[in-house]
């Protein structure tokens, strides 16, 4: 297979995997999978929490892909997917666990306009406690936050987490 086409099946499935983490974040940890979700919509009280479990769930894939492509002789299109997989993961980890929810302490601070957007997107997310009425359910795509607090107020501000006051989350910029 030519390193295009290798090339190719990468980027497609980093970028295929924002539909999928929306659909999973959306329908199975705000669904079904909201015993483990749940803890990472609270305080976190320890180092980890349930909802850790996800990381290592979303990571078979691209380990059986990986293992697949590299030593089971799949072909190398296997090897470009689960590293496409590797990297949306790398990109969540950094995104998500170092620079939103601070799990990896930093000083680096969101300037970009995208940056802010996706920043506050995600923290708009948690200011819901609740397993419904939450908004913006994707990581790297995310609607602008006047939409996100618009539909916010439209349901009323419900299940909106009360440590911080409904006022000063959906009024941070």
């Amino acid at each position: 297979m030519s390193p295009i086409a290798l090339l190719l099946i990468f980027a497609v499935t980093l970028a295929a995997m924002e539909g999928f983490a929306y659909v999973m974040h959306r329908w199975v940890m705000h669904g079904p999978g909201w015993f483990l979700h749940a803890s990472h919509h609270r305080p976190r009280t320890g180092r980890w929490e349930a909802n850790d479990l996800y990381f290592v769930i979303f990571a078979m894939p691209s380990i059986l892909l990986l293992l697949g492509g590299v030593q089971w002789g799949w072909g190398a299109w296997a090897t470009a997917m689960g590293a496409g997989i590797a990297a949306y993961g790398a990109i969540y980890l950094g995104f998500h666990d170092i620079i939103v929810h601070q799990r990896v302490k930093h000083r680096y601070v969101a300037r970009s306009p995208y940056m802010k957007r996706i920043v506050q997107a995600h923290r708009l997310h948690h200011a819901v406690e609740t397993k419904h009425g939450t908004v913006s359910f994707g990581f790297l795509i995310a609607p602008h936050p006047t939409a996100l607090k618009q539909e916010l107020a439209r349901r009323n501000h419900q299940g909106i987490r009360t440590a911080k006051g409904p006022a000063t989350i959906l009024t941070e910029e």
